[in-house]
């Protein structure tokens, strides 16, 4: 699955859609995902100036929406529904991850159940696991975002020439 199939399943974009290919993918069971780290990531500019680690929630939420495309990819009305995080257990940090670097992130279904989802989510680089959570979600409708609310004119102010 690529670039353009992800973003047809969940609504993440850019500067915010962290996943870059699907490479497995087992309906309602399992998903392996790939993130390339890139030098011109926004959030190296100050994490950490000479010194660029990949912050944890960036990996957690790949993590995160690997796990979406998993979820909405058997969600009939997907473009009307959010997946939100709910909890976010046994969290583990093992090494930096940084520029030049591929994630391989593998996401399984532990539960799933009316909209209710827990998966367990590990995130490899070379083989090596270098992060690991238990993630909790639950779908809910997406509400339009609001309308900003009318400006009333200002009051002209025309001169009496009488």
């Amino acid at each position: 699955m690529d670039i353009n199939e992800i973003q047809s399943i969940i609504p993440h974009r850019f500067p915010f859609l962290f996943i870059d290919r699907v490479i497995e993918i087992e309906p309602l069971k399992r998903i392996v995902a790939i993130k390339n780290v890139t030098m011109n990531e926004y959030f190296f500019q100050g994490h950490f100036p000479g010194s660029p680690v990949l912050p944890g929630v960036v990996i957690i939420e790949a993590m995160a929406q690997a796990g979406a495309v998993l979820l909405f990819r058997e969600v009939p009305d997907r473009e009307s529904k959010l997946l939100y995080f709910t909890r976010i257990d046994e969290a583990k940090f093992r090494r930096p991850v940084g520029p030049g670097d591929q994630l391989r992130i593998e996401v399984t279904v532990l539960k799933y159940k009316m909209g209710y989802c827990k998966l367990r989510a590990e995130a490899y680089v070379d083989g090596q696991l270098v992060t690991e959570a238990i993630i909790t979600s639950a779908l809910a409708d997406r509400h339009p975002a609001p309308k900003p609310a009318a400006t009333p004119a200002p009051a002209s102010k025309e001169k009496d020439e009488g």
